[in-house]
């Protein structure tokens, strides 16, 4: 018997040729037929993903908005019921415990969407800031998360559900939406740089609602392998990779959802304000291969002989065909059309600094 956990849709995986690895404790499918094939589906049609793994906390009572603007770096104030908003969530010290989702369903009642790997230490960082009326559930094993994705999701989805889904906007969510019979919230939200929606319903219902969805002829099942391409071609970032408790939410990008300017004091408000006065020592750019060769994580960046820094991801893309990464480097190397080397096994391999995302879908 494995001691990894599992999602309750782990007996359907066999089914559609499931091939599954340890992701962070969890036994979760890396591809069904090959990253290739799944990545390009949700490019041009729709795949479906079980994100089952990622965890879900309530945080509700009279208390609540204060408590989420002191934990949060995004001004959650601005969210009207409905509404979804990206942030995240900071040390001291400026550097990211967690990278979230917060979705506002009434004024004193909140969900978070937080990253599998981090539910435990998420849970406890935010316990141990809890002051006034606030209560912090893990519903975690409760609820059930399913990803469509891709050109078509709306359409497929639209089949098994009387609710208008084009009246669902980017960022904005429906609750009780009946999808072949099981009650969900929908979200227009996504982790590929398509169009999509994420959909949460209770975790015993999950099984029929993934069987219903993949009834479907033009769904395609997908893993782990092309949710990493996928973001990572959009240049959405990772936690653990583009973002880790040495890493800024500045350093990695993702400024936008860092308020300093909010009334409320937030934790890491300071060290993030420095950091945006006084200039980034380093930033996250994206490198495109000009010599033979992979930019794998943690593989060492070089101008002449000095360390400039490292990839934080890295794969051959398959949308555009061409070796790139992403990489933290020193702010003096990021310039776009900057030569660098990569230390790729024994040799440095030649690199340039490119635009990002890689990859934007056309509007």
């Amino acid at each position: 018997m494995s001691d990894l956990k599992r999602t309750p849709l782990f007996d359907l995986y066999k089914e559609h040729g499931g091939k599954t690895i340890d992701f962070g404790g969890w036994d979760l499918p890396v591809q069904f037929s090959s990253i290739k094939e799944e990545h390009e589906a949700v490019r041009t049609k729709v795949g479906l993903f079980d994100v089952s793994h990622m965890g879900e906390v309530d945080v509700t009572g009279p208390g609540a908005l204060s408590f989420l603007q002191r934990m949060l770096t995004n001004d959650v104030s601005k969210l009207k019921d409905g509404q979804a908003q990206y942030t995240a969530m900071c040390y001291e010290d400026g550097g990211t415990v967690d990278d979230l989702l917060v979705y506002k369903r009434a004024d004193e009642d909140y969900l978070l969407v937080i990253n599998a790997s981090n539910i435990e230490k998420d849970i406890e960082w935010l316990e141990s800031h809890i002051t006034g009326s606030v209560t912090v559930k893990n519903s975690s094993e409760e609820i059930a998360q399913l990803a469509i994705q891709g050109p078509l999701a709306e359409e497929v989805l639209q089949r098994l559900t009387e609710t208008d889904l084009s009246e669902i906007k980017f960022f904005k969510f429906k609750s009780e939406v009946v999808i072949a019979g099981v009650s969900s919230l929908v979200s227009r939200t996504g982790y590929t740089g398509e169009d999509g929606f994420e959909i949460y319903c209770n975790e015993d219902e999950a099984s029929n609602l993934w069987q219903a969805i993949m009834k479907d002829e033009e769904v395609v099942p997908c893993g782990l392998g092309a949710r990493d391409t996928l973001r990572f071609e959009a240049r959405l970032p990772l936690y653990g990779q583009e973002l880790t408790k040495d890493i800024t939410p500045l350093e990695a990008g993702i400024g936008f959802a860092v308020k300093v300017d909010k009334e409320a004091d937030f934790i890491g408000k300071e060290a993030l304000k420095r950091q945006k006065e006084e200039g980034l020592q380093r930033k996250l750019v994206g490198i495109e291969m000009i010599d033979k060769g992979i930019p794998r994580t943690h593989y060492e960046v070089y101008s002449g002989e000095k360390k400039i820094g490292e990839v934080t991801t890295g794969t051959q893309s398959p949308t555009l065909k061409k070796n790139v990464g992403l990489a933290l480097l020193d702010i003096d190397y990021t310039e776009v059309g900057t030569e660098v080397e990569v230390q790729v096994r024994k040799k440095r391999l030649k690199a340039k600094v490119v635009k990002t995302p890689f990859y934007s879908r056309a509007k």
